[in-house]
């Protein structure tokens, strides 16, 4: 073993279980020595990983030390192997008492973010522990969960003792998802299935078909990992693979999910979709497939509000999703549909309605069974909601109250978890409109530039509307102008109303109220057609001024 690799010490242990298995074995477990061999074995499996390479290496060291001394007796070796074991028994006596001092001062101070992390190495059941517990962390309240840093080098500790640890891969594969570094992600997860499918965790139970399973998977993540980060390129030729492999094994649910990532991929390059999303909720209804199924049906949706369809037919649609939900108990479900009701009566210009819908999902209990410490609201749906809350507080003027939100969204989705940029967009949003209204101009400047930084087009906009109060006529005209033309190309209907609104203003700036008419005529039935309630009665109002601005030049 000393002479050989760690592998041997390893394949010495499980050659040694074998000794008690057999009619006739050649060790009785009740023996004195198989007595020994068995707390042997058992004190070897509690060992962690850093203990495993701690003990081939002292292993390797008494072997050199002892071929050195090849005159010395056997009663001299067995004297150093009891004074060996009497230091260990030291050593450990001497670790124990350092523990137990350190438990007594984490009783007397606060716990800090380090402390949560595995200080020492760590057994098989307790790696394990710490991987599912962060996992669950990630999901539900990311705020609790170690920070990018800190989580990455114990991940980075784990996999030094045990690079074939696929679910340590993984989650460093969630981890570099939070900052959103692609090559890292990319990279974890791309090891943690050549790991599944190296160490046969799929395989055991399914044989070939678990390897099968692992490949086409594989390529499916691999492909949302790519259409995540906008390289749709990849992400296609990737989710071509998965297909293909599926198809090969006659998987209807891989099969079924790769129809989803397909729709999701065409409406990310601003192709229809439309026809592949219904069959794919059909499909996945058929399969019985529930959380497919609704997700389908919350995109359909969505992509049917941006149409203009009526409010009463999106709701009849999401009461039925809502009726598979708490058939299955899909809880995670249940607060995107409330979400998405919030989003679209918002979107409809129905302040009263989205108000009551956020509240309803603030006040609601989640069915999901987590820890006390873990709170089950912390995740993407409750962001939007509370993120609606705050622009819903600033347009009636309560900036503080909407301060107090954004407040408490700083803290429960700090900077670098995953879905802080939502309450940045609104938080810039928001903070743009107060700067214009005291006219603090010189404010919005780096205000626009953070907006943009999250969305260009909305970003383009905000700075068109600070030429347009900074008198730059043209220059301002001119960005409207490009910015138009891109949004009814990409058919982005609400930013094509409001662009329209500000080009109107700009004519009335320069006196020319009857230019400004048809314009307002044009903004006033998209915002009919696409029932946009709020845009429709500001563009009312926008019509009004301008016939009086007309009506007093005649004068």
């Amino acid at each position: 073993m000393a002479e050989g690799e760690l592998k041997d010490m390893e394949q010495f242990f499980d050659e040694l279980s074998d000794s008690f298995q057999g009619t006739e074995p050649d060790v009785h477990k009740t023996s004195v020595v198989g007595l020994f061999l068995r707390h042997m074995i058992l004190a070897y499996n509690k060992l962690s990983f850093s203990q495993v390479y701690k003990l081939y290496t002292s292993l390797q060291n008494y072997f050199q030390c002892d071929k050195t001394k090849t005159t010395t007796k056997t009663e001299n070796e067995e004297a150093d192997m009891e004074l060996t074991n009497t230091e260990e028994e030291n050593e450990e006596e001497q670790e124990l008492s350092e523990e137990r001092e350190m438990e007594k001062e984490d009783l007397d101070f606060p716990i800090g973010e380090e402390e949560l992390a595995c200080s020492g190495p760590l057994s098989q059941k307790q790696a394990e522990y710490f991987l599912s517990h962060q996992a669950s962390l990630l999901k539900n309240d990311e705020s609790k969960a170690l920070s990018p840093v800190l989580l990455q080098k114990e991940l980075n500790n784990l996999l030094k003792f045990n690079p074939d640890f696929s679910e340590a891969h993984y989650l460093s594969y969630l981890n570099s998802l939070r900052v959103q570094d692609v090559f890292s992600s990319t990279h974890s997860l791309l090891h943690y299935f050549d790991r599944l499918i190296l160490t046969g965790a799929e395989s055991k139970s399914n044989g070939d078909e678990g390897y099968g399973r692992s490949l086409r998977y594989a390529a499916l993540n691999l492909a949302a990992v790519h259409c995540r980060f906008g390289h749709y390129h990849q992400a296609e030729l990737a989710l071509q693979e998965a297909i293909r492999i599926a198809q090969e094994s006659s998987d209807h649910v891989c099969l079924q999910h790769c129809l989803s990532w397909l729709y999701i991929l065409k409406s990310r390059k601003g192709e229809d979709s439309s026809v592949l999303l219904e069959h794919s909720v059909k499909k996945a209804v058929h399969f019985g497939l529930p959380y497919l199924a609704s997700l389908g049906i919350q995109f359909l949706v969505q992509q049917r509000a941006f149409a203009g369809k009526t409010a009463d037919k999106l709701m009849d649609a999401l009461k039925d999703s809502d009726l598979l939900h708490w058939k299955h108990s899909l809880s995670e479900l249940i607060d995107i549909s409330t979400a998405q009701k919030t989003a679209v009566w918002r979107l409809y210009g129905q302040s009263t309605m989205a108000l009551q819908q956020a509240q309803m999902l603030l006040s609601m209990d989640s069915l999901d069974s987590v820890n006390v410490s873990v709170q089950q609201n912390n995740t993407e749906s409750f962001a939007v909601v509370l993120c609606h809350l705050a622009e819903l507080h600033a347009e009636q003027g309560f900036f503080s109250a909407s301060s107090e939100i954004l407040k408490h969204l700083r803290e429960r989705f700090p900077p670098h978890s995953q879905h802080a940029k939502l309450w940045m967009m609104f938080d810039q949003k928001i903070q743009f409109e107060r700067a214009m209204n005291d006219g603090k101009y010189h404010v919005t400047e780096s205000l626009v530039t953070g907006i943009t930084a999250l969305n260009s087009v909305e970003g383009l906009y905000r700075k068109a509307i600070v030429l347009k109060a900074q008198n730059q006529t043209a220059e301002a005209h001119k960005i409207l102008q490009v910015l138009l033309t891109h949004c009814q190309k990409v058919k982005n209907m609400e930013m094509v109303i409001r662009v329209l609104l500000s080009l109107a203003e700009l004519y009335w700036r320069s006196s020319c109220h009857p230019v400004a008419l048809p314009v307002l005529l044009q903004a006033l039935a998209l915002s009919r057609e696409y029932r946009l309630q709020y845009l429709a009665s500001e563009t009312v109002l926008n019509l009004a001024f301008s016939q009086v601005g007309t009506f007093q030049r005649w004068l």
